[in-house]
């Protein structure tokens, strides 16, 4: 099974990292196109896989192919290799608010297709992706789908109908904690603890509070409360943070970023 990647950026490396890492075929059955020379010598050098800088050389080749190019490149780029893709070839498309109905309409022809959304994180074998399949998704294909995109993370079909909240909450969604882990040490930092140690007092206690939600069982509600003594230290921030609604901040740009990939 030869699996290639039209496009490998960063998320494109990260999924190649964890297919080689978990096993799922050898470097020699991946294949990437890529823009310049230097990439192409970089992911020779860095995965031991086959690259190349033709994307029609990849498509004939891949019994699997992802496509990990940004969604204003979709149409050029499948223009230039609906020709040559394999008659049996599972795609799977990575791109932010491109349906299945619009991927299809770029081939030109029906495809067995398969639509994802996964978030940086996966950088670091952490990441969170959600996915789709068209109707004519085989249950072995979409089994296989799932394990690709497992080997860097977590992995979960929805509806489609989800796909654009998916986005909103796991695909953006790292840019929302950065910015409260941003302020956090910034606060911290302003008042004398040295970057480093406020880095990791910072990340521990939010990667233990997510930690506590996931695995506790408890609502963030309960958990909240748990912390906030009445009279307390904890209760004071809270305070704060509910009279300026941070809750009701965050749900609303996560609106705009909802709509937004209806928009796409």
């Amino acid at each position: 099974m030869n699996i290639g990647f039209i496009g490998c950026g960063n998320m494109g490396k990260a999924m190649v990292s964890g297919i080689i890492k978990n096993d799922l075929v050898p470097a020699r059955n991946i294949f990437a196109s890529v823009k310049t020379e230097g990439s192409l010598i970089s992911l020779k050098e860095s995965f031991g896989i086959n690259a190349f800088t033709e994307n029609s050389a990849v498509s004939r080749v891949s019994d699997i192919l992802i496509l990990a190019v940004k969604p204003g490149l979709f149409g050029d780029v499948i223009e230039g290799i609906r020709n040559h893709i394999k008659d049996d070839a599972l795609i799977i498309s990575i791109a932010a608010g491109q349906t299945t109905e619009r991927i299809t309409e770029f081939f030109k022809k029906d495809i067995r297709l398969i639509r994802a959304m996964p978030n940086t994180p996966a950088l670091i074998g952490k990441g969170m992706t959600g996915y789709c399949c068209k109707d004519n998704v085989s249950a072995e294909d979409k089994a296989l789908a799932g394990r690709i995109l497992s080997c860097f993370g977590t992995a979960i079909n929805v509806p489609e109908s989800m796909m654009d909240l998916v986005t909103a909450v796991s695909g953006s969604s790292p840019a929302y904690i950065y910015m409260v882990i941003e302020a956090m040490m910034d606060f911290a930092v302003s008042k004398g603890m040295d970057p480093e140690e406020a880095r990791t007092f910072v990340c521990t206690s939010v990667t233990g509070a997510a930690a506590m939600v996931s695995e506790t069982g408890e609502t963030p509600l309960k958990l909240r409360q748990n912390v906030c003594s009445p009279g307390g230290t904890t209760i004071e921030a809270v305070n704060v943070f509910t009279e300026r609604d941070l809750q009701g901040i965050i749900k609303e740009g996560m609106e705009a970023c909802l709509e937004k990939s209806k928009k796409m």
